[in-house]
């Protein structure tokens, strides 16, 4: 799925599904709401059967829950899924930018530095909307990258919640610690491309892993009560 600015599928399956992962990981559609199915098949023009597949299909993604006789639903988030997140998110982010180092061709790496140039206009423009897609879609960039089967499914899966996180807390915080580590972010980002650009994996392992650092002590500040940060930790 395309994710670099408006969804740019041409088929009505494939709109619907663009459109939804935009939404989804921007949080326009929140943890838990009711996907109507027979709302969007009149908004994309679909018959109710290939919207019902495409629940399944993001179902199987991680995008959305189903239950037996029940509507699907975004998936939802909670304490736990943050907890799981920040301690399962260093080993798959740095598994994936490692073998990226090392596998990655000149076209991979092209796209990867135009996305980046993306991510750092965001910031600049203070989009906190595109910040997040372009850092989604920076780090599934290098996933790709990485060209390992058994890594990327569960690389997605985990930058459905890093992203849905990261617009939690963005949009409710600001300030110069904020920007400054954003600033820090963007940097990061272009170490890893420079180490991945030089096939040195185990420098890019080791930014990545301080990048997510960054994430962790961000998010920490808005949604972990004091309480929780030593569980957290371990």
């Amino acid at each position: 799925m395309n994710l670099d600015e408006q969804p740019a599928s041409t088929d009505r399956k494939g709109l619907l599904a663009e459109t939804l992962v935009h939404r989804i990981l921007t949080m326009q559609l929140e943890p838990g709401a009711v996907l109507d199915e027979v709302a969007l098949s009149e908004e994309f023009g679909l018959s109710r059967p290939p919207v019902r597949e495409l629940m399944r299909q993001m179902a199987g993604e991680g995008y959305v829950d189903l239950e037996a006789n029940r509507a699907a639903r975004v998936s939802v988030m909670s304490y736990q899924t943050l907890r799981d997140f920040l301690i399962v998110a260093p080993m798959i982010y740095v598994g994936t930018t490692k073998l990226a180092a090392l596998n990655h061709n000149a076209g991979d790496l092209a796209v990867l530095k135009h996305t980046q140039r993306k991510f750092r206009q965001s910031i600049a423009d203070g989009d906190v909307e595109s910040r997040v897609i372009f850092n989604h879609q920076f780090h599934l960039n290098i996933g790709r990258m990485a060209h390992n089967p058994y890594l990327l499914p569960s690389l997605k899966k985990l930058l459905i919640d890093h992203a849905r996180i990261g617009k939690i807390f963005y949009r409710q915080n600001g300030g110069p610690r904020i920007q400054k580590d954003q600033e820090t972010a963007a940097l990061q980002h272009d170490q890893m491309i420079d180490a991945i650009e030089g096939r040195d994996a185990e420098r890019a392992g080791e930014v990545v892993r301080a990048h997510l650092e960054v994430f962790r002590s961000d998010v920490a500040l808005y949604a972990v009560p004091s309480g929780m940060q030593g569980e957290l930790e371990g």
